[in-house]
C-alpha cells in the first residue's frame, strides 16, 4: 500500500512538472531595474549553453518593462539576449534616458513651469518635469519586436506582459503578446489585453507620473504601470503560469535596520521617496504576502475543491531581493550626475545623503549601475541552489 502511495505521489509530482507554466516578474523601479540585469546575467551563467527560455511568461512594468520585452524580443536566443541587455546597462548613462543639457533642462523645466504653473497651453500634449525623448530613440535602436512573434509561433514563449495606468479611467491595464488562447480578463480596476506590443506601450509603462510624459495609447493617456496596481502578480497567473521568479528592488537591509528619529521636517526629496516606494515597491511585497496566504489555504483543502471551486491551487513563489540598501547605493554615486541635474535636485535636497531614495531612480549612470549589476549577480548566486531547483536543474 505504502509502494502504491509513493508511486502515486511520484506520477503526480511529475504530472505538476510537465504542466509547470514559470513566470518571470521584473519589478518597477527606474534604475534600480540594473539590479534585475545582474540577477538575470547569474541565471544565464547557470543555464547550460544555448538553453530555451526558462520563462513561458514574462511580465514586467516601468522600468521592468523595458527589461521583460527585450527579454522577449530574443526568447529565440535567452542566454545572448541576457548578456546584450547586460551591455546596454553597463554602459547606460543618464543623457540615454532623459535629456541633461543645459538647454534641454531649462527649457523643459520652463515648459513644464509654463503650462501647468502658469495655465498655458493646456489641451496640448502633455508636458513633464523631464524630456524622456533620449529613452524613445535607444529603445527604437535596441528592440527588435519581430523577435516576440517569433519566439511565440516557435513556443519558446507563451506571453509577455506590460501594465501601464490609464489616469482617466484609473485602470491599471496589462497589455499582453501571446498565444491565441489566452482570454483578457477584468478585475476591479485592472484589465488585461491582448495587444502587439510596440515602443507607445513601453514608453507609457515607465513614464514616473510628474518626472515624465504620459503616452496616448488609443483614446487614452497612460502612465506608469506602478501607479495603483495592487496585484503584480496576478497578470503572470491570467496568462496560464503556476511557478513564478520574482526580481523585487527594496534591500532586505532596508526593512530590518533601526531608523534614527529626529524632529528635523522631512525635505521635499525624502517626501518623493516614499511616494515613489509606495508606488513602485509596496504593493509587490503585500501582493507576495496575500499569495503566501492564499497558499496556506489552499494546501488545507481537498484538491478538487482547491481547483474547480475557490481557484486556490498552489504557485510556487521564488523571490531575488537586493541584500544591500540601495538608497545608500545612490548616494555614494549622486556626484556622478550632470551638473544640470544635481542643481536641478539639489533644492528639494535629493543630493544630499538622505536624498538617496530619490537618486536610486534617476541615477542612470554607469557607476551605480554596475554596482547594481554586481550587487544582483552576487545575490542571485548566494541562492544558486534554490535558483538551480527553481528551474530545474542539476547542482552538479
Amino acid at each position: 500500500m505504502k509502494t502504491q502511495e509513493q508511486a502515486s505521489a511520484l506520477q503526480a509530482a511529475q504530472e505538476a512538472k510537465k504542466n509547470a507554466i514559470t513566470a518571470l516578474i521584473l519589478s518597477g523601479g527606474g534604475a534600480r531595474a540594473a539590479y534585475q540585469v545582474g540577477v538575470l546575467s547569474a541565471i544565464a551563467d547557470l543555464l547550460p549553453e544555448s538553453a530555451d527560455n526558462p520563462f513561458e511568461v514574462i511580465v514586467g512594468t516601468s522600468a521592468g518593462a523595458i527589461n521583460a520585452v527585450s527579454l522577449a524580443c530574443g526568447a529565440l536566443d535567452f542566454q545572448q539576449s541576457i548578456r546584450k541587455l547586460a551591455v546596454v546597462w553597463q554602459g547606460f548613462r543618464t543623457s540615454l534616458v532623459y535629456r541633461t543639457d543645459w538647454l534641454g533642462v531649462l527649457r523643459q523645466a520652463g515648459r513644464f513651469i509654463a503650462q501647468h504653473v502658469m495655465g498655458f497651453g493646456r489641451g496640448l500634449e502633455p508636458v513633464a518635469l523631464l524630456d524622456n525623448s533620449p529613452l524613445r530613440e535607444l529603445l527604437l535602436k535596441e528592440l527588435d519586436f519581430s523577435g516576440i512573434n517569433l519566439a511565440v509561433a516557435r513556443r519558446k514563449l507563451r506571453a509577455v506582459a506590460i501594465t501601464a495606468f490609464a489616469y482617466q479611467s484609473g485602470q491599471a491595464v496589462t497589455f499582453f503578446q501571446g498565444r491565441g488562447n489566452i482570454e483578457p480578463w477584468v478585475r476591479h480596476r485592472r484589465n488585461g489585453s491582448a495587444e502587439r506590443l510596440r515602443i507607445d506601450h513601453l514608453m507609457a509603462s515607465s513614464a514616473i507620473p510628474l518626472l515624465f510624459p504620459p503616452v496616448r495609447l488609443n483614446y487614452e493617456y497612460f502612465g506608469d504601470g506602478a501607479v495603483r496596481q495592487a496585484a503584480p502578480i496576478s497578470p503572470a497567473l491570467h496568462l496560464g503560469a503556476n511557478r513564478v521568479l520574482v526580481i523585487g528592488v527594496r534591500s532586505q537591509e532596508q526593512e530590518v535596520q533601526a531608523i534614527p528619529i529626529t524632529a528635523r521636517p522631512p525635505s521635499l526629496a525624502q517626501i518623493g521617496a516614499h511616494l515613489l516606494n509606495s508606488t513602485f515597491i509596496d504593493n509587490l511585497e503585500s501582493d507576495l504576502e496575500l499569495l503566501g496566504r492564499l497558499n496556506t489555504v489552499g494546501q488545507l483543502l481537498p484538491e478538487e475543491e482547491r481547483k474547480k471551486h475557490l481557484g486556490l491551487s498552489p504557485v510556487e513563489v521564488l523571490v531575488i531581493a537586493p541584500s544591500k540598501n540601495i538608497d545608500e547605493i545612490a548616494a555614494r554615486h549622486r556626484h556622478q550626475l550632470p551638473a544640470s541635474i544635481r542643481l536641478f535636485l539639489r533644492g528639494p535636497g535629493a543630493m544630499r545623503a538622505s536624498g538617496g531614495g530619490v537618486l536610486s531612480y534617476l541615477l542612470f549612470e554607469r557607476g551605480y549601475c554596475n554596482e547594481l549589476i554586481e550587487l544582483g549577480y552576487q545575490d542571485a548566486m548566494s541562492k544558486k541552489d534554490e535558483l538551480l531547483a527553481f528551474l530545474g536543474l542539476s547542482s552538479s
